[in-house]
Formats: structure tokens, C-alpha cells, sequence
């Protein structure tokens, strides 16, 4: 595991999805993967970088786990980007919180991570600043070209919207099914556009979406949410499993086709 110091403290893309395991299209991917360690003050954090196959510098994206923690799935997730073209990196914000002082690998089961997930409600400033080192590590990557996105999904959703508050060198943001806590103060903050990808059988996450919009739209800023029908929570992920319902499966298909348009402009 490579290690690296920073002094600081948040997809081609399948244009269909198909029922493979996430662990053995990491295995079959031709990309060059990379675990890393970075440092928010004395914590460790340990992050999965893909690289993409392209000639010239590329866009990097911060990809922020659900609330499973830094799964195969989520690591699925950037290797996609980086066949898109893109340098991903997705830091492990469960990082030494695991048993033993482990990660999210170290957990017993998915639903132990979560409720680990649940801590980081009372550390806002630990998950600010593991997502700060991440982004600082690979915009410093010779591969990079000084530009950054974020994306996050589930509570890391949520997560997206608060780190744009939070990082005004953003380029885009990326909400998936997150929900936000956003005041006039904060959204004052945000510099960049963001994005909202949305099931239709979502009505708790969705009855945010009214009052985001509203507190964009007051102070000028892009919000452009798009909801999908049919699809529920965790479509993105549900979409591209074996059994998906027709429903979630269209969702991640065309989720995935609007993120890769929009990642272009960036």
C-alpha cells in the first residue's frame, strides 16, 4: 500500500446494465488500480484510486461511499469512471474506525458498517476533512488536470451536497438520492453546479428536493434534480444487480448515461 502525506484537513460508463459481481469486474478490469493512504491530521485514511487509459490528463472525480461503507460496489463505481476517462478516488471514510482499528473490510457484516456510518453524524468536521484530503491527493496526481467533481450516493449523497459547501474549487457535484440539510448561509458557500439523480418510490428523500431547489434558486445558484421514474432508493446500485426490477434498471441506465454527459462538460 503506497503511502502518501497531505498536510490538510469528500464512471465508459455502462450504457446498460448487467448482473455482474462487483469484486470480479474489479479483478477483470484492465485499468491500473492503486490503494493509498492520505492524512487528515493524525488520522489515516485509506482511499482506492483508478487510473484511466487516456493520453492526456484527465478530470478527477471524489467518489463518496454510501452508507455500507467503502464497498466493492463503490469501488465498481470508480473503476467505471476510470473507463470513462476519469481519475477516481474514493476514500474509506470508515477508515481505522473498523474493529481492531480496521476499515470498512473489517466489519463483520454491511449492517455493522452502517451503524458506523450513523458515528459520523457527530464527526462533520472528520468526514470534511477526510474528503479534503482525498481531493487535495489526487489533484496532485501527474495524471490529473487540476480538475475536480464530486459524486456520492445514499448518506454520502448528502454528503456531496455538504462537501460543495464546503470546497469551493468543485467543478460539479453529483447527489444521488442524498438528502440535504441546507440553510441560506450554506448554499452561499456553493460554487459550483449540482446535480440531483432521483427515484420516483422515494417520497422521504424527495421532499427535500421542494426546498433545495427554492434555496438555490434565491441565491443563484444551479440545482438541477431529475427524478426517475419508478425507480426507488439506491437505484444506481440496485439497477445493476441480478433481478433488478425493470423499474431501477432503467433509472441506473439512464443515471449513468446523464452523469456521463455531464461529466464531459466539466
Amino acid at each position: 500500500m503506497r503511502s502518501a502525506l497531505v498536510l490538510c484537513t469528500v464512471f465508459g460508463l455502462a450504457s446498460a446494465a448487467t448482473a455482474q459481481d462487483p469484486k470480479q469486474r474489479l479483478e477483470k478490469s484492465p485499468r491500473h488500480h492503486e490503494w493509498v493512504v492520505v492524512k487528515n491530521g493524525d488520522r489515516k485514511v485509506t482511499c482506492f484510486v483508478a487510473f484511466p487509459e487516456v493520453k492526456d490528463k484527465a478530470t478527477a472525480v471524489l467518489v463518496i461511499h454510501e452508507n455500507k461503507g467503502l464497498t466493492d460496489w463503490v469501488r465498481g463505481v470508480a473503476d467505471q469512471l476510470a473507463e470513462a476517462g476519469y481519475v477516481a478516488i474514493a476514500p474509506d471514510c470508515l477508515s481505522g474506525m473498523g474493529p481492531k482499528g480496521g476499515n470498512t473490510d473489517a466489519f463483520a457484516s454491511a449492517g455493522d458498517a452502517t451503524k458506523a456510518i450513523g458515528k459520523l453524524a457527530q464527526l462533520p468536521d472528520q468526514v470534511t476533512g477526510d474528503l479534503n484530503a482525498a481531493a487535495d491527493y489526487v489533484l496532485k496526481l501527474p495524471a490529473c488536470n487540476g480538475k475536480l467533481a464530486v459524486g456520492g450516493f445514499c448518506w454520502c449523497g448528502g454528503q456531496t451536497m455538504r462537501f460543495a459547501t464546503n470546497r469551493k474549487d468543485l467543478k460539479a457535484a453529483f447527489v444521488f438520492y442524498g438528502m440535504t440539510a441546507l440553510t441560506k448561509e450554506t448554499v452561499e458557500r456553493i460554487q459550483c453546479p449540482v446535480y440531483g439523480f432521483y427515484g420516483e418510490n422515494d417520497a422521504r428523500i424527495n421532499d427535500t428536493i421542494p426546498e433545495t431547489k427554492e434555496l438555490m434558486k434565491a441565491a443563484g445558484k444551479t440545482y438541477e434534480p431529475v427524478i426517475y421514474k419508478g425507480a426507488g432508493h439506491g437505484f444506481m446500485r440496485a439497477g445493476e444487480e441480478s433481478g433488478a426490477s425493470a423499474e431501477n434498471r432503467n433509472g441506473r441506465n439512464a443515471g449513468w448515461e446523464r452523469w456521463k454527459g455531464l461529466l464531459k462538460k466539466v
